[in-house]
Parts: C-alpha cells; structure tokens; sequence
C-alpha cells in the first residue's frame, strides 16, 4: 500500500492489547501537540486474554492483524512497527539508587543523564536476577523518582555542571514468557515491535500531566482482566501494583445471574449504565426484560469487593496510607458506582476519586471528529506518547543460527548478545594451552602454554570486535578462540640451571656444571621436563661423579678429599680439594699415559 501526502509525518502505531477488547491508535506529534489520524477498537472472538495474559496467540494475532488492516484503509497508508504496553499481571518493581563520579567539575549533558538512568535500570535486573534466578525478567519500563546533584535532590540534571551524580531509579520487570507472547503475537500480524512500556506508564502520561505530581495521586487503569495501579508523589511515580480483579469479575457474575453466555452478560453490563430497561435471551432460548437498576445491584457485591481490593492495594504501595486522590481510567471503571465505593473505602472525598477521560485529553486533536473522547482511549493513546518520552524496547539478532532477544538500551554490542546467549566466556579470548606443573628444589612452579588465537567475529558478513554495535535482526557468527600449544621446557632453561661447581682437582681449577637431579634420577640439560616433575639441583658432586665428569676409571684410583680418604659415595662441594692417585704407580705415570 503506497504512502499518500495526506500524513506525510512519520505515525505512531499505539496498540492497547486488553483481555476484552484490542484498541489501535495511529497519530503524530505537530508542534507539541498530538493528533490522532486514526482509531479502531475490536473485541476478542473468544476469551483469547484472561486477567491481562495472552493465552491464545494465534487468536490474539488474528485480531491485531484486523485491527492493523482497518487502521490501514482509514489512513492509505501501511503500518510496520507498532507500541505496545502490557499489563501488571506478575509484575515486579526493584527501585535502585545509582551514582556516578567524574575526575573534575563536568557539565552533564542528556547522555550522562541517560546512562545514569540505564546504569540505575541495569544494575536493577541485576538485583532482581540473582533473587529469583530461575526466572528471567525484561523490563517494560522505568521511571527516575529523584535525581541528585553532589548530593542535593534535583529535578533536572541536564545543564548543570556537578562532579557527583545520581538518582533514584525504579525498573518495572515482566518475566520472559509474558513479553514473549506479546512479541510473539504481535509479530504474527506482520508488525515489528518500535517500544514496549507498561499499562499504567502509558495511561500517566495523559491522567497525571507532570504539573499534577507533586500531588499524592493514585492513577487505577480498570480494564476487563487487570487493574493496574501507580503512585505519584513530590514529582515522581514511586510505585506500581496490579490485582487480577476488573471488569471480567463482573460480568461473570451476570452469566451465572441470568444464564447467559459471556458475551450477552458483556452487552447487559456495558447496558446497566443506561435509562433503558435491559432485553436479553438466556441459554434456554427465553426471552428477559430487566432494569439497570436491578443490574446494578447484582453487581455491587463484586463492585464493593473490587474498590476494597483496589483500595488495600493503593494503600500498600502507598506506604500504608490513603492518597489524597484518585483517577480512574479504563472500561472497567466506568461501571454506575464504583468511584463512589472506592472513595468510602479510601476515606476520602467522593469528588477526589474521578473517571478520566475527555478533561484530561485537552492537548489531544483527533483528527476524525466522529471519535469520542473517553476514558478507554487514555492509555492507547497514552502508548503511543510513550513512544516519545522513553524509548524502551528490544530487538531480535541472530547468534549462530539462534535468535535471541535483547533489552534495547541504545548501547547493544557483541558482548551483550554473547552473554545473553550464554556463549562460554572462555571462547570469546584467545586461550592458553596446557600449563606445565613442577618443584624445582621443593618450590612449585608453573610454566604457561602458549597463547591460541582470539575469536573470529562476523557480523553481517564483516569481520568485527566484541564492541561492534548492534541493531535489529543483525546477524552474528562467532568461531571460537583456539588453544595455544602446551608448555614446554627443558631443563637447561631454567634459571637454577646456570650455576657452576670449581673443584681443585690435583692443584688444577676445574669447573663443573650443576648436576640436574629429577625424581631421583641424573638428567642433562637437554632433558625434556613432564607434568609433576622433581627436579634438585645440587650444589655437590659425588667422588663417582667427578671422576665419570674426568673421563677418568674411579675404580683404579685412591681418592683425598681435603686431604682425607674418601669413598665413591662422598660429596665435593664447591671449593673443595680432590686428589687422586693410581693404586699401583704414581700419578705422574698416569699422566703420561693419558697423554700418550
């Protein structure tokens, strides 16, 4: 489908997958204002999403492919990336205080900032890892509490010139499996995923304008499986929560009320917020005519049992106490009585806890005025403002044949998919080989192998580094590092081995080299040493070893050391007089027959 001139901005795709309905908003950003070029919602066929989780993907897909393909012929214009948001259903929030520190005063610029916010993210998943390490957890969104400046809270830290920063990071984590089935059925559809966030971020971002923070204000998104609560506080969101209980609680109670089937007990509830009286057939074929009222009233235990639960939930990420007011977005909420429950069970004025909707969308132009404004529409609109203020995704490379996810911080290397795919650390760098292990004179030592070659790296065709940055759907192949050749070492080498032995033979200097001694056996200088070896060198020379050393017959021979007697087995040490003389003639008839 061509692009026509008619939107020539780049659009933002927002996509509200939601256990009930599925809610597409296609707009752009024009002067600080975000209009609306397209919206298009679409219930489930069957209960494909239950309490916020997708349980049939390719039912979920089939219906964002609907909605895609309707958003599509509004605007004559194809859509490939969408935004998406998911629910609180097993959430998991760790809140991290980061620093950082400079060598002299430094101007912060956004990069510093950003980093500090992914430092504070990062180390975040590292904490909340190493404590549920069986699981693994995406985040799906972040928001700064505080920031600090040398050590005084600070608002903004852009422009400022500081040698000490930090903040207060708190990173919204979802487990694998739950992003995975909304990648997954998105994908199917033929769309790419541009940013991923969570419910109640997307929804804060039209119910509370930052100006609004300052204020202890719950933000409740009430949709059909969940609802997803916030906290806002002195400027900064400082909590979420969700509770499996919403809309779908009620209408469950209307099927087993009037028998009836999911979907007419759906229409009988949207149906009770109207003057009408209420006609519907049951699953016996018979025709009914009931009054909103008595709906109501079938549905206010539920309704009660919903704002305790909202409320004690509320109270809890609110540090044990009531907020000072509530906003209520979402289908769910919009329910005849339930702000004025849930303001009984927060013990705060009825006028503090208000739906959301229309007075909240005041910098909001939808372009088709058939559209109403309405609180269903705050958090896929909300999704797609996301998109604006925080980038937060991930994207898809190929490791060797394997494809494999990662969490999109503008910084994504090599070494990050590498460690993602669990690819052995050991493989990556060059690689010794065998080490060779040995006592020299009772004192062990280590001689390494040879250094092996270092990975090869290809991403995309071209050979890289480990720091190569990545993008989307790139493909990586690493050869792994080979091992260097064992160690060797002869005995020669060693540094003990340059020593030397002078004797006084018969009035004449001789020297001697040291004698190599391993596992108790003589060896020369050229003797390879093995694994384990025990190698002496000794500062002596036996009578017998002295004369092997003269090409001389010890066994003719009288022998003096230091003018005294000696054995074969007797030790020379350095300097020591030896002298020796045939048994039968003199010595120097020896000489001149050795001459001779």
């Amino acid at each position: 489908m061509e692009d026509n001139k008619k939107y020539p901005e780049r659009m933002v795709f927002g996509l509200d997958i939601g256990t009930r309905s599925i809610v597409g908003s296609v707009g752009f950003m024009d002067h600080k204002k975000f209009k609306v070029a397209a919206q298009y919602t679409k219930e489930h066929d069957t209960r494909a999403m239950i309490d916020g989780q997708i349980h049939d993907i390719a039912k979920v897909s089939q219906t964002i492919y609907q909605v895609k393909t309707s958003l599509e012929m509004m605007l004559g214009r194809g859509l490939n990336e969408v935004c998406i948001a998911a629910a609180g259903r097993v959430l998991k929030t760790v809140t991290m205080h980061v620093e950082q520190t400079f060598e002299e005063e430094t101007l912060i610029t956004n990069e510093h900032v950003y980093s500090l916010d992914m430092l504070g993210v990062e180390n975040a998943h590292e904490k909340l890892s190493h404590e549920e390490s069986n699981i693994r957890f995406y985040c799906v969104g972040y928001t700064v509490i505080k920031y600090y400046l040398n050590d005084f809270d600070m608002n903004f830290l852009e422009g400022h010139k500081a040698r000490k920063v930090g903040a207060d990071v708190l990173a919204t984590f979802l487990p694998e499996e739950v992003v995975d089935s909304l990648y997954s059925a998105v994908e199917d559809a033929g769309l790419e995923v541009a940013n991923l966030t969570l419910e109640p971020i997307a929804a804060i971002q039209l119910a509370i304008p930052e100006q609004f923070r300052l204020l202890n204000i719950a933000l409740v998104d009430i949709g059909a499986g969940t609802s997803d609560i916030c906290i806002t506080k002195e400027g900064s969101i400082t909590a979420y929560g969700m509770i499996p209980i919403a809309g779908d609680e009620l209408t469950e109670t209307l099927v087993k009320e009037y028998l009836v089937d999911f979907a007419t007990a759906e229409k009988i509830k949207l149906a009770s917020g109207k003057k009408k009286a209420i006609t519907y057939k049951d699953i016996m074929g018979l025709s009914h005519k009931i009054e909103p009222a008595a709906v109501l009233k079938v549905m206010e235990p539920v309704l009660s049992r919903m704002a305790a639960n909202i409320s004690e939930k509320i109270k809890e990420l609110n540090g044990g106490k009531s907020v000072s007011a509530v906003f209520v977005v979402g289908g769910g909420g919009k329910v005849s009585g339930f702000t004025r429950l849930l303001a009984e069970e927060l013990d705060i004025p009825q006028e503090r806890v208000a739906l959301r909707g229309a007075e909240v969308m005041g910098n909001i132009e939808f372009l088709n005025q058939d559209i109403k404004k309405d609180s269903l529409l705050v958090t896929p609109i909300g999704i797609c403002l996301n998109y604006y203020n925080q980038k937060n995704s991930f994207i898809f490379v190929y490791f060797n044949g394997q494809r494999i996810k990662l969490y999109d911080n503008d910084r994504l290397t090599v070494m990050d998919a590498a460690i993602q795919a669990d690819y052995p650390n050991e493989c990556l760098f060059p690689r010794r080989g065998k080490e060779l292990t040995f006592t020299v004179n009772g004192k062990t030592q280590v001689v390494r192998g040879e250094s092996g070659e270092g990975a090869v790296i290809l991403l995309n065709g071209e050979e890289v580094s480990l720091q190569a940055s990545l993008k989307q759907n790139d493909r990586i192949i690493i050869r792994d590092s080979t091992v260097g050749a064992p160690a060797k070492m002869v005995v020669e080498a060693l540094p003990e081995y340059t020593g030397s032995i002078t004797f006084e033979v018969n009035d004449r200097q001789v020297v001697c080299p040291k004698f190599a001694q391993i596992n108790g056996k003589l060896e020369s200088g050229y003797y390879e040493i093995k694994e384990h070896d025990k190698i002496e060198f000794l500062n002596y020379y036996t009578v017998e070893q002295v004369f092997r050393f003269l090409d001389i017959d010890a066994e003719t021979m009288k022998v003096y050391v230091n003018n005294r007697l000696a054995s074969l087995e007797d030790k020379v040490y350095e300097n020591f007089s030896f002298r020796f003389e045939p048994l039968t003639g003199t010595y120097e008839d020896l000489v001149e027959s050795t001459e001779a």
